[in-house]
């Protein structure tokens, strides 16, 4: 249900349920959650390209099982949400490592929100973004409601949730929710492009700012640039700080270590 490799710095996480348009049941969200670790515990890891197999990216929650859990009378939905989609979103947001995600098709429900927790998002043309939760009853999770209107504004948001229209990859660059969009045929190779540049570049600058686009979410403005100063120290004690300075005066390439 999850395929994974490493080569060259670059762990490649694969959705790998496409019968089922790679929604989620609670084995696959174990395996995702396993991947995750991995990939902030290995050292080998420079950068995460998240994907999917087949025609969708992610239809978001398996609905079967949803629904055996709301039919049982001692558990509800939560479960799901705490089980899966809690630890997930975590787990990106939290890797202090960058996380491309490559979106190859439908990206609905949570996964779609998924594929917005990621750093740097970029889709087949032929993908599409929908926030399918009201056509079931449902609110966005995921970060769903947290994300999104940070993403694309509180009206935008708003319209997109409540209509649940389809959003084209194109539309979705226009309105800030992606970063780039490329023809079904070249998406791939540029996500790896990508991904293979970052995996070369300053892993632990990446992580710290990382650290600091979360906080900045919720503190003050001179509680920011607080933590700025405190994130700024710690990089300039990496390795890559000293061989970036080095590399510039040499006027050289710097050979980043991640370290």
């Amino acid at each position: 249900m999850i395929q994974t490799t490493l080569s060259n710095g670059i762990f490649t996480i694969t959705l790998n349920r496409p019968d089922k348009l790679n929604s989620f049941i609670f084995e696959m969200a174990n395996q995702l959650k396993e991947a995750l670790h991995r990939a902030e515990s290995d050292d080998e890891v420079r950068c995460v390209l998240l994907t999917g197999e087949g025609r969708a990216f992610c239809a978001g929650q398996d609905l079967a099982e949803a629904t055996e859990v709301s039919n049982d009378p001692d558990r509800d939905l939560s479960e799901i949400v705490h089980h899966t989609y809690i630890p997930i979103i975590k787990g990106i947001r939290k890797l202090e490592k960058p996380v491309v995600c490559a979106v190859n098709g439908t990206a609905a429900g949570a996964g779609a929100n998924i594929a917005l927790a990621c750093d740097i998002v970029i889709a087949s043309e032929e993908a599409s973004f929908i926030q399918s939760f009201s056509q079931i009853g449902l609110i966005p999770d995921s970060g769903g409601t947290y994300i999104l209107p940070r993403l694309i504004g509180l009206a935008r948001a708003t319209a997109l949730t409540f209509l649940g229209e389809k959003v084209s990859a194109a539309e979705a660059v226009e309105m800030g929710l992606i970063w780039k969009a490329y023809p079904a045929e070249k998406y791939m190779d540029e996500a790896k492009a990508i991904a293979s540049k970052l995996a070369k570049m300053p892993t632990k600058g990446f992580g710290l700012t990382k650290r600091g686009f979360n906080a900045g979410f919720s503190n003050s403005l001179e509680e920011q640039m607080k933590l700025e100063a405190k994130l700024q120290a710690e990089a300039g004690k990496t390795h890559d700080y000293n061989e970036g300075v080095k590399a510039f005066i040499e006027k050289r390439k710097p050979e980043f270590k991640g370290q």
